[in-house]
């Protein structure tokens, strides 16, 4: 049985597919890359936008990956991965892991990270290195919680957003601009 009925709505009373995406998509949010390490040193890494924190005590964020998806397997067999908040000038980067080209590092400037050794990214505002905490399956995601092993923040950088479909530059409004 398919979760879409004959007039397109994915459930009895819910919104059609394309109705769910505008509304969602109506929400702006940041543009992160998830980067993993296999067991044989290949890094794996995705685009995700669905990112958030979850809790300070412990230190707590959550990341919805896609399924099927290699850098998901990885990151749940390793029980390790990186969150890479992606600057206003990495709009390249985004493009670079949500497509499905097999060596993406290739084509991207990163580094080890200092405590768990995942993938971090050059062009980020901040990135974070997390074990996994929990996996839980929601539809066609997994919601993966990552407890922060470890973080850095570059203060003189913007975020990448976002927002209907298409990116946007994220700045921060002076008390003046303020209504």
């Amino acid at each position: 049985m398919s979760d879409e009925s004959e007039n397109g709505r994915l459930a009895e009373d819910a919104l059609s597919y394309e109705e769910f995406r505008a509304v969602m998509g109506s929400f702006a949010s940041g543009v992160s890359v998830v980067t993993t390490i296999d067991e044989d040193g290949t890094p794996n890494g995705l685009t995700c936008s669905a990112v958030c924190s979850v809790s300070v005590g412990p230190p707590l964020l959550l990341c919805c990956v896609r399924k099927p998806s290699r850098t998901l397997d990885t990151l749940c067999s390793r029980g390790q991965f990186a969150v890479n908040f992606l600057d206003s000038q990495a709009r390249d980067l985004s493009d670079l892991f949500a497509g499905r080209l097999t060596d993406k590092f290739a084509l991207a400037d990163w580094a080890p990270g200092p405590t768990l050794g995942m993938p971090l990214l050059d062009r980020t505002v901040a990135h974070a290195e997390c074990e996994v905490h929990d996996v839980v399956d929601a539809g066609d995601h997994v919601v993966v919680l990552g407890r922060l092993c470890s973080g850095r923040i570059h203060t003189g950088r913007f975020p990448l957003g976002y927002w209907r479909g298409g990116y946007v530059r994220l700045f921060r409004m002076t008390a003046s601009a303020r209504p």
